[in-house]
């Protein structure tokens, strides 16, 4: 009896190897197809930040801090989403690297302002140039307009967050 079971289930299971998967339901979710675009992407932006030794929430901090000169500790915090007792740690690391520098916040001496150094500013540079190349290459599928698109898309539902948190 186990036998002619384990025959019928090798045969469905055969026969199941050989059909598509049924992925409708999930291709029809935001949240899974954003995780596997992200899950494309990432793995060549962690190879082309090695080169810089930058993590993706380095290179967020720099590119917001090369924007944005002096801002505050606190709203850097928020903007990147991480706590602040984090960001000192990711502060400090790239602060003995060189590439930032705190300075009393002479409005408020309880905070600090943030800015790029020279050597700071220059990684960034590199960085924006190699994440914008790489991100034109792992969309190669899309047109400019679609890619305008995509990313106006995606901010719609992040923004909006943000503007309801603020």
């Amino acid at each position: 009896m186990a036998t002619r079971q384990n025959v019928k289930l090798a045969s469905a299971v055969q026969e199941a190897a050989g059909q598509p998967l049924d992925q409708s339901l999930l291709l029809n979710l935001v949240g899974y197809n954003c995780r596997r675009a992200y899950l494309t992407i990432i793995p060549l932006f962690e190879e082309r930040m090695k080169k810089f030794n930058l993590r993706a929430v380095d290179f967020t901090v720099l590119t917001l801090l090369h924007a944005n000169p002096n801002i505050t500790q606190k709203r850097l915090s928020k903007a990147v989403n991480v706590s602040p007792p984090n960001l000192a740690i990711l502060l400090d690391r790239l602060e003995e690297r060189g590439l930032v520098m705190r300075q009393r916040n002479p409005l408020d001496k309880r905070s600090q302002a943030l800015v790029l150094t020279a050597e700071g500013t220059k990684l960034c540079l590199k960085a924006e140039k190699t994440v914008t190349e790489l991100e034109l290459e792992a969309t190669s599928m899309l047109s400019d307009a679609e890619r305008a698109q995509l990313v106006s898309l995606l901010q719609k539902i992040f923004i909006r967050e943000e503007e309801a948190e603020g």
